[in-house]
């Protein structure tokens, strides 16, 4: 009795750890960053665009996701120090380095509401007239539901 007892147990702890170790096919690791592109013929503004101070203009890229979109922001900056991105793609012809003065810097985030796996980014700034002029950077982020993220940068002025 004590022999089958020692076994009933051996073998139900033996398949107690067989089904505990099974692997379970609904937990799928995300290895995919988004993606996010203004190469399309709405996306704005391009490399090397001149933006006018006083007007208005709407930013826009298209992101998407294999999973879900969770967030993306949009940074403008200035670039009087001739500094670079590591995505940067076109560099356009720099103005002599200079000092910022009243540079314009715009960061803003954002929320993507639903499961959405495509959203076009759709942001309108009006550039403010008292803003120095010169070379900047326009910025896109965007962010998955697991956390990767994506970014891309170009260089644009700002003229009078």
């Amino acid at each position: 009795m004590k022999l089958t007892s020692t076994y009933f147990y051996f073998v139900f702890s033996i398949m107690l750890l067989i089904t505990s170790c099974s692997s379970d096919d609904s937990i799928n690791i995300d290895e995919e960053k988004p993606t996010i592109t203004i190469n399309y013929t709405e996306g704005f503004p391009q490399a090397c665009e001149q933006l006018i101070k006083g007007e208005t203009y709407t930013f826009k890229a298209l992101v998407t996701d294999n999973r879900a979109l969770a967030s993306y922001s949009l940074d403008l900056h200035h670039n009087f120090d001739h500094h670079t991105h590591d995505d940067q793609g076109e560099t356009c012809n720099l103005e002599p380095l200079k000092e910022a003065v009243n540079p314009l810097i715009y960061m803003e985030n954002f929320n993507i509401e639903g499961e959405l796996t495509t959203y076009e980014i759709n942001i309108s700034i009006t550039i403010p007239n008292d803003i120095d002029t010169g070379d900047y950077h326009c910025a896109y982020s965007v962010t998955d539901v697991t956390g990767w993220q994506s970014r891309t940068s170009i260089d644009i002025k700002i003229i009078d």
